[in-house]
């Protein structure tokens, strides 16, 4: 009782922007947070930190990390209910489909994190642009943890983004491994491939590889990613395509 009389009192002394956000969250959660500056904490990305008094910069970062990991399980344990005949192989492709930066980069745009989340991207490139909302995502799925614990934070994500927006389906039938494929192409008609590592950018925080495939030789395909091997499978992707290995 104590503790609701204080979550009532802290909402009497919300203010108009505060009492806004809270709504957005519930309509986003499911419920209105117990915690409000966790979720602002979320909100804000790194482009936007700022200092505290130990001169220690704020940003969503470290609940990024949070959220990475208990998304990743709760993920994990859906499938592994969802699918008890499958191994291990299909397990693990199926959930980095679903976990990857782009997939969740969408998600976040889909539910409207885009409207809230608080950032200076003005001189960022573009992969920084590209997730932050995955980013984002993340991070509010750490709060969420914080906030109302394991068993709420399951349900958000059952019901909140596996269900509503992957289509398992699809997934499963379009869940290509193009680098096995390409070597397998490979191996059938004799030709040599290597992977080739050409440059690694850096900013802050952010990393891209490029990656050449060589094929016989002779530089065929080239992909970016992430990692480098994030980067090796869009190579093979594009050397895929122009094989026509990809009905």
């Amino acid at each position: 009782m104590k503790i609701l009389r204080l979550l009532g009192f802290q909402k009497l002394i919300y203010s108009r922007k505060d009492k806004r956000l809270a709504a957005s969250i519930g309509l986003i959660v499911g419920s209105k947070p117990l915690n409000l500056s966790l979720y602002k904490l979320a909100f804000k990305h790194s482009s936007a930190a700022e200092e505290n008094k130990s001169g220690v910069k704020m940003s969503n970062e470290r609940l990024e990390f949070l959220g990475d990991a208990v998304l990743g399980a709760i993920v994990a344990e859906y499938l592994f209910l969802k699918f008890p005949y499958r191994d291990e192989g299909f397990l693990t492709e199926t959930r980095s489909r679903i976990v990857n930066r782009e997939s969740l980069n969408q998600v976040g745009q889909k539910i409207g994190l885009a409207k809230i989340v608080e950032s200076d991207l003005s001189n960022k490139g573009l992969y920084s642009h590209k997730s932050i909302y995955g980013d984002t995502l993340e991070a509010l799925v750490g709060a969420v943890y914080l906030d109302w614990g394991y068993n709420f934070c399951r349900k958000f994500v059952y019901k909140r983004i596996i269900l509503p927006h992957f289509d398992l389906d699809d997934i499963i039938n379009t869940t290509i491994n193009f680098k096995s494929k390409v070597i397998e192409w490979a191996q059938k008609d004799n030709h040599s491939i290597d992977f080739v590592l050409i440059s690694v950018s850096k900013s802050q925080r952010f990393k891209e590889f490029v990656v050449e495939l060589n094929i016989d030789g002779e530089s065929y395909a080239e992909g970016k990613g992430a990692t480098k091997k994030k980067a090796e499978q869009e190579a093979a992707k594009n050397a895929c395509e122009k094989l026509n290995l990809i009905l």
